[in-house]
């Protein structure tokens, strides 16, 4: 048995915020300790509490002054796009075709995805993310080499083949019967192996043909505990060309409804633009808008209005993501930074307890994982991040005039980075001082 305990000032939430004011959303601790077991928190507590749990030989690391909490968790990114960040494109559908579609035709090749992926985990585990939802190529190639990648580091991932047949080059094209298939050798190959977790994964209703659909909704009702990951609603011109392709549904949202595909584990990236039925629609079935606002601010796809769909009589169920390569950045902090700023615009305020709840617990929530990451609850997994508010000279300045525990995360939210992870813990053991 491997047991080490954690010294530092602990943040976890319990439940959403309601204000800045909502201390009983959240434990912290000033001097707090974690026991962590084999991967699982144990204990959780006062530094002296904790300790009087720990066996006399148990391995302590004193993070001190520093924060720890659950590890961020990236609700939406696209694995084979690392090479595509920052791609200058006037709109989503010039960059997929300009930029995107090329580089993920490369992903056929083994050798290219291993190598990718080995850069995919570290640059996830330098900006403190523990967990994330990924979107492979459309090859069988790039989902092994995705989860082979996430058990060799322990990690728990989530994500899929894409299935594609139409409108993109043929060297990303599978077919109805060829999706189907692949899609449950992944399945077999990697679900519930290590800590891998299968999505199915049509990119979006402009690259399936209704054949495809089928085949995914086939796909949705076998293993119906899958989650079920896709695109909706980013763009106005993605939008007309989606109900162009399916004209007797309703709208974008209906589309993915007369497939079965609309429901508690289904995650739509982006989700900008949806009408007052589609926000109805998506609230009835739990289905998750995953919002990724430097990616729409990158590709000028519209101002998510993250309040006004939480606010509903009947909310609709959040997530927030990076959305790399559209995304511009790996890191959580600039993402929460980002999308601090687009609810600037929409008259809206987002306060920094709302934006560290929805990285960790919130994201865990809306993955239906909150009973193993997340939080620092005991019996929970122990992936961890630790913030340091002084990391740069700037930061630190700074924090000279920090007085409150809000004030230090959103100075981290709003100026932080890679820099500002001191360490990331995955299953209790730490990984970044590793790269």
């Amino acid at each position: 048995m491997t047991t080490t305990l954690l010294r530092g000032r602990l943040l976890s939430f319990h439940r959403a915020p309601l204000s800045l004011a909502d201390s009983q959303s959240y434990l912290y601790e000033e001097d707090g300790g974690l026991l962590v077991e084999d991967g699982l928190i144990t204990a959780t507590g006062p530094y002296a509490d904790v300790k009087a749990k720990a066996a006399a030989d148990t391995a302590e690391i004193d993070h001190r002054p520093h924060l720890i909490m659950p590890g961020f968790i990236d609700m939406h990114l696209h694995f084979p796009q690392m090479q595509v960040i920052a791609s200058y494109a006037a709109n989503l559908l010039e960059w997929l075709n300009t930029y995107t579609f090329p580089e993920e035709c490369r992903f056929v090749e083994s050798a290219h995805a291993e190598r990718i992926a080995r850069h995919f985990y570290d640059e996830l585990i330098r900006h403190g993310t523990t967990t994330a939802v990924a979107y492979c190529s459309v090859h069988k190639t790039s989902a092994d080499a995705f989860f082979a990648e996430a058990m060799r580091r322990n990690m728990r991932m989530v994500g899929g083949k894409v299935m594609m047949d139409r409108n993109a080059p043929q060297g990303l094209l599978d077919t109805p019967e060829m999706g189907y298939d692949e899609t449950r050798q992944v399945i077999s190959d990697w679900h519930g192996k290590g800590r891998n977790h299968v999505a199915i994964t049509p990119r979006f209703a402009i690259t399936s043909t209704p054949a495809q659909m089928e085949a995914t909704s086939a796909l949705a009702r076998e293993f119906p505990d899958l989650h079920i990951q896709t695109h909706l609603s980013e763009n106005h011109d993605e939008i007309r060309f989606t109900c162009e392709l399916y004209p007797d549904a309703i709208d974008y949202t209906d589309i993915y409804a007369r497939y079965g595909l609309l429901g508690p584990k289904s995650l739509f990236g982006h989700a900008i633009h949806l009408s007052e039925r589609e926000a109805g629609v998506m609230s009835e079935a739990g289905a998750v808008a995953v919002h990724c606002p430097t990616s729409n601010l990158f590709l000028g796809s519209g101002l998510f209005p993250l309040k006004a769909l939480a606010r509903r009589e009947k909310p609709v169920r959040i997530g927030v993501a990076t959305d790399i390569g559209g995304g511009s950045s790996y890191s959580m902090l600039r993402t929460m930074d980002e999308a601090y700023k687009i609810q600037q615009l929409l008259g809206e305020r987002l306060n920094p307890l709302e934006s560290y709840y929805l990285m960790t617990r919130g994201n865990a929530e809306a993955l239906s994982l909150a009973d193993r990451i997340g939080t620092l609850e005991p019996g929970t997994e122990a992936d961890l991040v630790v913030l340091d508010a002084t990391a740069t000279s700037a930061m630190a300045l700074k924090m000279e005039v920090v007085k409150t525990l809000p004030e230090e995360l959103f100075l981290l939210q709003t100026m932080g980075d890679d820099r500002a992870v001191a360490e990331t813990y995955v299953a209790g053991v730490a990984l970044k001082a590793q790269l």
